[in-house]
């Protein structure tokens, strides 16, 4: 199995998860936002920088049954900064890897997506065949790269993408700030600063725990299913919920300071996956309440994340 993106959050609980199940790994990763710590032992380990074409022929000329790819840019907000970039990063990466799966008789090619692409719906929950409009230039470049799996699928190739919903759990890195509003939050939370807030309490999310996220790329793998597939939980909790219970997992006070800091450009301001595709299709389904969740990510953190 080739994986792509195995040194970040999900890439490395994926890898974990797929030697748990006696699969042979091998990770891919430039390592630009990913740690090698995060790669567990038993997967072979290669720096490559997809988006370079000439980097993509440095790749283990092995038999590998699928590509799992998730290696990229996962901010939307960090999208505005170098929009080229992202670009680069997950849709000319996508196209590279696509191409040297097909010329290397790879016969299935799992890709991350993400709920960016649908921009804003006006009806939710959202499935699969609403038209997508996104308002990031990180939405736009993974909806690109669907597209570009597409034409690689005309011509043989296997190909799922999984739009992916809020991911969190053990892993996340609470170090970064722009990326994942539950490891934001418990970092504040945990170092006993305010919670800052870019924009509105009211906005709505569908959190899904990483190992539910792991369970639906490993349903994609094991089937037959091509196309594209949501990954939530289908059920929507707005930003002040999730603070609630964020406090309440990690002990700190109900009224503990919230301070609103403006907002982030692209911004979703409700989101809500509707799942019954992913379930029809892969027999997928979430199966983490949010409190067991988060209560799991503050063990985690404190025992030494």
């Amino acid at each position: 199995m080739l994986l792509t993106g195995g040194a970040g959050f999900i890439g490395g609980n994926l890898a974990a998860g797929l030697l748990r199940d006696g699969w042979r790994v091998d990770v891919a990763d430039d390592l630009s936002t990913g740690d090698r710590a995060a790669v567990p032992s038993g997967a072979e380990f290669f720096e490559v920088d997809l988006s370079d074409k000439a980097c993509i022929e440095m790749l283990p000329d092995n038999s590998y049954d699928a590509v799992l790819h998730l290696a990229g840019q996962s901010s939307g907000e960090k999208s505005f900064d170098d929009p080229a970039g992202d670009l680069d990063a997950n849709c000319r990466s996508t196209v590279l890897l696509s191409e040297w799966a097909l010329r290397h008789g790879v016969p299935a090619f799992i890709h991350a997506s993400s709920m960016g692409v649908y921009g804003q719906p006006t009806v939710l929950p959202v499935a699969e065949d609403v038209e997508p409009r996104p308002i990031s230039w990180y939405g736009a470049s993974k909806l690109a790269a669907e597209q570009a799996l597409a034409v690689a699928a005309k011509q043989g190739l296997r190909t799922v993408s999984l739009r992916m919903f809020s991911i969190y759990g053990p892993g996340q890195n609470l170090q970064e700030m722009r990326q994942g509003m539950v490891s934001i939050f418990l970092s504040m939370l945990l170092r006993g600063e305010p919670v800052e807030v870019h924009g509105s309490l009211d906005r709505v999310r569908d959190f899904v725990y990483v190992e539910d996220c792991v369970a639906a790329w490993l349903a994609a793998l094991n089937s037959e299913a091509a196309g594209t597939f949501n990954v939530g939980s289908g059920v929507g909790t707005s930003v002040e919920r999730l603070i609630d219970e964020l406090c309440a997992c990690a002990g700190a006070p109900k009224d503990h300071r919230v301070v609103s800091v403006g907002t982030t450009p692209g911004d979703q301001s409700e989101m809500i996956a509707d799942c019954r595709l992913a379930r029809e299709s892969l027999g997928w389904a979430a199966a983490t309440p949010l409190r067991e969740g988060i209560e799991a990510t503050v063990r985690w953190a404190r025992d030494g994340a």
